[in-house]
């Protein structure tokens, strides 16, 4: 027995495969949680924030009288407690490094025959006042032969309150031979009293990287081959913990065949889905082909897979894809564990789905499986499932909306290249007007201002006539640029109105003057823009509020200019958002906008709401302007807008919609 704890103890071997004969047949039979149990503190993996603290504390002599070690299952609390015994009691121990030739390292290494010095006790069967006063009265005797007495108690939880009081003296003020390891899953239920007395180390789950290595060193010991895509699968499954890991690995390497342990065999061993099936799901879900995701789910079904379980890999599926879509470089960075070949294939299941869609499928999988738990159909939930995924149009949430988005950003982006005399999308920002492009047979020579008219009708209906000046410029300019005018400034009697409201008989002059001015290509003055000339401008007049306040931004979405009237602008709202346009933190971001684009002083009033401050009325234009985008107009008019874009327009009521969202509902 001896030879056999020796040969698999990798501290004296070096070798955990190392031959053994025919007596030791017992030992090659072994489950490999056992075959390959860490014996020395070096060979625990994924611990290190516990076994260095252990190591120091042993080098230098500091010695406590109990520990607690906590943490989840198969994580080498038990393995731990062993090593730290063997350490105690070792011939040259103290010593964070047992020697592994003294009787007491053979006898309390892996598989082998224990030490009559150091005790475990189960706690789940030994949990009682009886066998706490049992154990009290045993402490107190010396070790027979080794340096330390050691009593590792399992299972620590388990231990009765009363029985737990019956040990607080000992544990308190125990011999100086005596040392107590408690190992528990479940540190709270431990007694405070026992538990401030200890030296508490947590243990954690071992991380998947070091876990898969660990894995793939015992199968090159073993000399079975494994596909790389089983190992992924192994960790999976474990779930941190090194035991399960080692159970399950060791099932699928006792039902191996010549060829080894095969993908296919472990996906149906262990129950998992065939990642073919998730491909295929993912790739119907970003194609949109209902018909493809419900043959799917079929397949599914017929290959005797469970629903829930499709849906918990899916899930797993969802969030790889989700953090590839962030993080492009997750794979690299070890954020996602799976094979190359299948990396970049996620990588671009990730591009055509975006980060939207896979947010919301990860959200409406979450949520079904808590709602569906314990279903008695559960290929009908799947079903269901698979419809909230296939159905954005159909929800009215905020994840529906940013995938609908989504998606029309994305088929503009593809549609950006569009062939020669195809209808090109009208832009979505529009700077500062100015001079309109002169054409080769045109004469540069500005065209003559229009002769002023005395008829109060007549000067109406010319205001209301665009003028080149705000015909939507050809190339962009830089946000909030205006070309400075090469004439005089315009006389101050053009812009100023009179005390009455209505403009001077000897002011009609110059403001007729002055849109001639404007139609040569210089920029007006911002009391001589006019609601026309004004929904040019206001794209750039919404960047800028956007910079100051987005709340802002997004209750302009839904206001509209009726009237300019000198500086007073008069805008239209609904009724629920007019008094919130109107308040006086919008408006004084609005006005401040208007200041920065086009100057001036401005005052701003909404429809419907008491405006922000009195406006002067002007009995000659109390008439709202027509909006020439309204009309239909020529394809070959100059100084008309072009229209907008079915697309574009979409995503401008989405976006409105989602601000208004948000807005009644800031969490």
């Amino acid at each position: 027995m001896t030879s056999a704890a020796t040969s698999t103890d990798p501290a004296t071997t070096g070798d955990a495969t190392a031959a053994t004969g025919p007596g030791d047949r017992a030992t090659t039979n072994l489950a490999l949680y056992r075959k390959y149990r860490s014996s020395t503190f070096a060979e625990v993996i994924g611990q290190e924030h516990v076994t260095e603290p252990l190591r120091a504390a042993l080098a230098a002599g500091r010695i406590n009288h109990a520990y607690l070690f906590s943490g989840p299952r198969g994580c080498g609390k038990t393995s731990s407690a062993r090593i730290l015994a063997r350490s105690l009691n070792c011939a040259q121990g103290p010593t964070p490094e047992p020697c592994g030739v003294c009787d007491s390292c053979r006898e309390l290494a892996p598989n082998g025959p224990g030490s009559i010095d150091v005790i475990e006790i189960d706690a789940a069967s030994h949990n009682g006042v009886e066998d706490a006063r049992e154990l009290r009265e045993r402490a107190f005797f010396a070790p027979v032969r080794d340096r330390y007495k050691v009593y590792i108690v399992d299972e620590a939880h388990m231990v009765t309150t009363a029985a737990f009081n019956a040990l607080l003296k000992l544990v308190e003020e125990p011999p100086d031979f005596l040392v107590f390891v408690f190992a528990t899953t479940e540190p709270d239920k431990v007694l405070t009293t026992i538990r401030s007395r200890t030296h508490h180390y947590p243990f954690r789950l071992i991380p998947p990287a070091a876990l898969r290595a660990h894995l793939e060193q015992i199968t090159r010991a073993e000399g079975i081959g494994v596909e790389p895509a089983v190992l992924p699968l192994v960790v999976r499954a474990g779930g941190g913990s090194a035991r399960d890991s080692l159970s399950i690995l060791d099932q699928l390497l006792a039902g191996a065949g010549a060829e080894g342990v095969t993908y296919t065999r472990a996906v149906a061993l262990l129950g998992v889905t065939d990642g073919a099936l998730l491909d295929d799901m993912v790739d119907a879900l970003a194609a949109g082909d209902a018909a493809a995701v419900y043959e799917t789910v079929d397949r599914v079904v017929e290959a005797g897979h469970d629903p829930r379980r499709f849906s918990v890999d899916l899930l797993d599926r969802l969030r790889d894809l989700i953090l590839l879509d962030a993080v492009p470089d997750a794979g690299e960075r070890g954020l996602v564990d799976v094979p190359d070949d299948q990396l970049a294939h996620m990588s671009d299941q990730a591009l055509r789905l975006g980060g939207a869609a896979l947010t919301r499928f990860a959200e409406i999988v979450h949520t079904s499986l808590v709602e569906t738990r314990g279903t008695t159909s559960p290929r009908l939930a799947l079903e269901l499932l698979c419809a909230r995924m296939m159905l954005p149009d159909a929800a009215s949430d905020s994840a529906a909306l940013l995938q609908r988005l989504e998606a029309l950003e994305r088929r503009m982006t593809a549609g950006a290249a569009v062939p020669a005399g195809a209808r090109q999308p009208a832009p979505q920002r529009l700077a500062a007007p100015v001079q309109p492009a002169e054409r080769p047979d045109t004469p540069r020579t500005p065209p003559p201002a229009p002769e002023p008219s005395r008829d109060p009708d007549a000067r109406r209906a010319h205001a209301q006539q665009p003028t080149a000046s705000v015909r939507p410029e050809v190339e962009e300019r830089p946000a909030a640029t205006v070309e400075a005018a090469p004439s005089s400034p315009p006389s101050s009697s053009s812009s100023q109105p009179a005390a009455d409201g209505s403009a001077a008989t000897g002011a009609d002059t110059g403001a007729d003057a002055d849109t001639g001015a404007a139609a040569g290509g210089a920029a007006a003055a911002p009391g001589a823009l006019d609601s026309h000339a004004l929904r040019q401008l206001w794209p750039e007049v919404l960047e800028v509020v956007k910079q100051t306040s987005r709340r802002t931004r997004a209750l302009l979405d839904n206001a509209q200019i009726i009237d300019v009237q000198g500086e007073q602008l008069t805008l239209s709202a609904p009724t629920a958002l007019a008094k919130m346009i109107a308040e006086d933190s919008n408006t004084a971001v609005l006005r401040d906008a208007l200041v920065t684009v086009v100057g001036g002083s401005w005052r701003i009033g909404v429809d419907g709401a008491k405006p922000a401050a009195a406006a002067p009325s002007n009995p000659a234009r109390s008439a709202p302007e027509p909006d020439p985008r309204d009309e239909d107009p020529g394809p070959d008019e100059p100084g008309r807008p072009v229209a907008a874009d079915p697309e574009t327009e979409a995503m401008r009521l989405l976006r409105s919609e989602l601000g208004a969202r948000r807005l009644d509902n800031p969490q």
